[in-house]
């Protein structure tokens, strides 16, 4: 465990900011955890990798990270959750003996939270276990992607996500969530919201395919990999498909260790379709996902019609390949970044009348 006051968070937020916490608290495993709790006191924050935090000032209060590794496949009965025989049950009691009934189809695969995300991706692709080869290179940590519900190309976490174990931060108790219980949406989930700041999340269980069903048809990844599949070949292989999105994400997006910023910036709105049908009559070209609920419209698409792509507001500023991430330009304050996605935002509206937020936590 670590244990320090005063610490600096400049290297545990990837938009740069050289803010300070008054107590960090790095934890190796839950019995760590556990220890810990009483010791807590005042406002926490649990952070993984920082990649979707921009920090406003000095933290006064206690950072808690998470570095339980660990990544193993699991079978019926899931002793490794309860510390005994038999099948775990979440908080009311309820048998989560569905959860496991993974078939011929499917391997369950428990991860430790403080897994960087791109490298439990690799490890799954490198042993043929679909479902989450779309998410390739997103940064952060396994735990993050069970609160954020991360998401991209088509695919988010809560499609892939069958339990959740995490600790209450005050009571010292664990508790299974299920995915049901998680109350997922679009980057939402209880821990973003009913139970914000209640629990630190220590595993998290992910269904894996093992005859991987592909999701191709968001933005241009298929005409990337026609453009890249080996002579002769039709379908592509996790392999592939991993690498071209790496390939895509790289050429648009840029790298935090060179240019500070915290990867999409903004959600993408969604709309009702009736509101779409009459935005498409003046913007015909305006992409477009058919979604639950409504129509998704790219906000990168919007800002990048409002003018912003490429240009910059003090030294905060909008990716001249990809105007959905905003970067810090060199010494950018979190009121200049702020002030920067206000504008945009506003002008969002002005133009196309749809209110767009920010998916980076103002902390």
């Amino acid at each position: 465990m670590k244990d320090f006051s005063n610490y600096s968070l400049l290297n545990h937020n990837t938009f740069g900011m050289d803010v300070k916490a008054k107590r960090y608290v790095e934890y190796d495993t839950e019995e760590e955890l556990k220890v810990l709790i009483p010791t807590l006191s005042g406002e926490l924050l649990h952070i993984g990798g920082g990649s979707n935090l921009l920090f406003k000032a000095d933290f006064e209060g206690t950072v808690l990270h998470s570095a339980i590794h660990g990544i193993e496949k699991q079978t019926l009965p899931l002793p490794s959750l309860q510390g005994g025989s038999g099948i775990p049950t979440n908080e009311q009691g309820n048998s989560l003996s569905s959860v496991g009934e993974t078939g011929k189809g499917s391997v369950l695969v428990r991860v430790g939270a403080g897994v960087v995300w791109d490298d439990f991706v690799a490890w799954a692709v490198e042993r043929g276990l679909g479902g989450v080869e779309n998410l390739s290179l997103i940064p952060g940590e396994v735990g993050a992607s069970a609160v954020q519900n991360i998401g991209a190309y088509g695919v988010e976490a809560k499609d892939v996500i069958a339990l959740v174990e995490a600790v209450d931060l005050k009571a010292g108790e664990k508790r299974i969530f299920t995915n049901a219980e998680c109350q997922y949406a679009y980057r939402q989930s209880i821990f973003k919201n009913e139970l914000k700041g209640k629990y630190a999340i220590t595993y998290v269980t992910y269904r894996l395919q093992k005859n991987p069903q592909l999701k191709l048809d968001y933005g241009n990844l298929r005409a990337v990999l026609e453009q890249n599949l080996p002579h002769g070949e039709n379908r592509p292989a996790l392999g592939l498909v991993r690498q071209a999105i790496i390939d895509i994400r790289n050429a648009k997006l840029p790298d935090p260790k060179v240019q500070g910023n915290a990867g999409s910036f903004f959600m993408n709105p969604v709309v009702s379709r009736e509101k779409f049908l009459s935005l498409q009559k003046d913007y015909p070209q305006m992409p477009f996902y058919e979604v639950e609920g409504g129509v998704k419209i790219p906000a990168g698409w919007m800002i990048d019609q409002c003018g912003w792509k490429g240009k910059s507001l003090g030294r905060a500023g909008v990716h001249d390949k990809q105007a959905l991430v905003l970067v810090n330009l060199g010494g950018a304050t979190s009121d200049e970044i702020i002030r920067l996605c206000d504008t945009i935002c506003k002008d969002v509206h002005d133009k196309f009348d749809i209110d767009i937020h920010p998916e980076v936590n103002l902390i």
